[in-house]
This record gives structure tokens, C-alpha cells and sequence, in this order.
């Protein structure tokens, strides 16, 4: 469940990368391999680790892009969620920051942003992920935070 509203939530922004590099596949493709193994069950380490590794390598790349590369980065995320399940908050956070590396004052779109995020999560654990992935004011605008625990 986790992996499949990860792969959602980096598709969702996956545009700001794909409108910038268009010939660049690799984030495109990082969610395909998550989708494969959510639709199978086939899990080949090798690779979910190339697929994640590629999708932020082209983030790499992408550096002057911030949405862009925030977008790379939540694809790596998503598909990395087959690995280790915490990867799923990853997708859900760079995807609100790449959202706001658009239009960083914007704090509604970003409320709204986070908003579809949470409700596309089953309700026995929305509040539990919703609580970790966090939109702050600060005095430069908006901050998006990943809250850890011991248990993270």
C-alpha cells in the first residue's frame, strides 16, 4: 500500500521533470519498475537499486531544476520503497518540495498538495504518515521536514 501511494505521489510531479528533460526517461522508468514489482510481487533487488541509483542520478543532473529535481528524487524514492517501507515518506517529500520549488510562496497549493497525499493513504495510517511529513513556516518562506523518531 505504501509503494503504490509512493508511486502516485511522484507521478503526480513527475511533469516538472519530464517538461524540463524530455529526453530523459530514468524518473519515468523508476516508477514503472515500482509499479512492476506492486503488480507482481517479482522483487530483484538489483533492480529496484538501478532504478532508484538512475532516478536520482538524473536528479543530479537536474540541479538547476529544483522541481525537476525534486521530482527525480521522488521517483527514486518511490521505487526504493520496495527495499525499505520508510522510503514511501521520501516520494511523499520530495514531491511537496518540488511542488514548492514551483511557486515557494504558494503555501496553499502546497497545503493541497500535501492534502491529496493524505488522502490517499488507507485511513489506519494516515495519521501515523501524515504526522511525519511536515509544511512549516519559517522566516524564508515554507519548509518541508521529514519528522523522524526511534522507530524510523
Amino acid at each position: 500500500m505504501l509503494a503504490i501511494w509512493a508511486a502516485n505521489c511522484s507521478e503526480r510531479v513527475l511533469p516538472f521533470f519530464e517538461n524540463a528533460y524530455p529526453k530523459d526517461n530514468r524518473p519515468r522508468k523508476a516508477i514503472e519498475v515500482c509499479r512492476i514489482w506492486i503488480r507482481t510481487g517479482v522483487f530483484r533487488m538489483a533492480d529496484i537499486r538501478k532504478a532508484s541509483l538512475t532516478a536520482h542520478a538524473a536528479a543530479r543532473e537536474a540541479k538547476e531544476n529544483n522541481a525537476a529535481c525534486f521530482a527525480a528524487r521522488a521517483a527514486g524514492q518511490a521505487v526504493a520503497t520496495a527495499h525499505v517501507p520508510q522510503h514511501a515518506f521520501g516520494a511523499a517529500y520530495y514531491a511537496l518540495k518540488a511542488v514548492a520549488a514551483v511557486d515557494p510562496a504558494n503555501a496553499i497549493k502546497i497545503a493541497k498538495e500535501r492534502n491529496w497525499q493524505s488522502r490517499r493513504l488507507p485511513g489506519n495510517l494516515r495519521q501515523e504518515i501524515m504526522d511525519r511529513v511536515l509544511i512549516l513556516k519559517n522566516d524564508s518562506g515554507i519548509a518541508i521536514k521529514i519528522q523522524k523518531g526511534k522507530d524510523f
